[in-house]
């Protein structure tokens, strides 16, 4: 979004982590804050929201979407398994699809909410509460997976056992842990995990 418009946004990934995986409107302030030019010729952000969701499009539907590392094995053994599974993610039906259409092994999730499923976003849990409610018996043992500090905030506010998974160095894991998170850089690194 930001190339297309001249400017160059040469955050890594995990730098854009620290922006896009905190508040909602963290991009934003930031972007805004590192090219004032910018805001002054495009003040609404819902503007360039847009156009960095066409931006996101394009790539998914040139094969830019991968996996994160141990993702294929770890589905393939919940599939072997039947374990119970769904995906709980803000991200939108369109781009999910394209997500899902890119790496089939995602087929294997039978259930997926997506932000047009519920109301309150993360950090808020009603996302993860409504999955629960949903496919979960009373004493069912549950793990969720999450990459991002909000993500995480709201599984923090359900019974599932709390599982961050990211490469990013958050200052906030320790607490987590403090509060009976799990961290992983990888999914790779999942083998000694157990269920509660």
């Amino acid at each position: 979004m930001c190339a297309a418009r001249g400017y160059n946004l040469d955050w890594s990934f995990s730098r854009y982590c620290q922006a896009a995986h905190y508040e909602a409107t963290a991009l934003r302030d930031q972007v805004y804050t590192t090219f004032p030019i910018l805001q002054k010729q495009e003040p609404n952000w819902d503007v360039l929201y847009a156009e960095k969701k066409q931006a996101l499009i394009t790539l998914f539907k040139t094969g830019a979407v991968h996996l994160m590392p141990g993702a294929e094995s770890l589905l393939k053994a919940l599939q072997v398994a039947n374990i119970p599974r769904c995906v709980v993610t803000h991200s939108a039906d369109e781009l999910v699809s394209l997500i899902r259409t890119q790496n089939p092994i995602l087929n294997t999730i039978p259930h997926w909410f997506t932000r047009e499923h519920y109301s309150q976003p993360k950090p808020h849990p009603e996302c993860y509460l409504k999955a629960i409610s949903t496919f979960a018996k009373p004493n069912d043992n549950i793990i969720g997976f999450e990459d991002t500090p909000r993500g995480l905030k709201a599984l923090l506010g359900t019974r599932a056992k709390p599982v961050l998974v990211c490469s990013a160095e958050y200052p906030e894991i320790p607490s987590f842990k403090a509060l009976g998170a799990s961290h992983y850089s990888s999914l790779k690194d999942l083998q000694d995990i157990q269920q509660p």
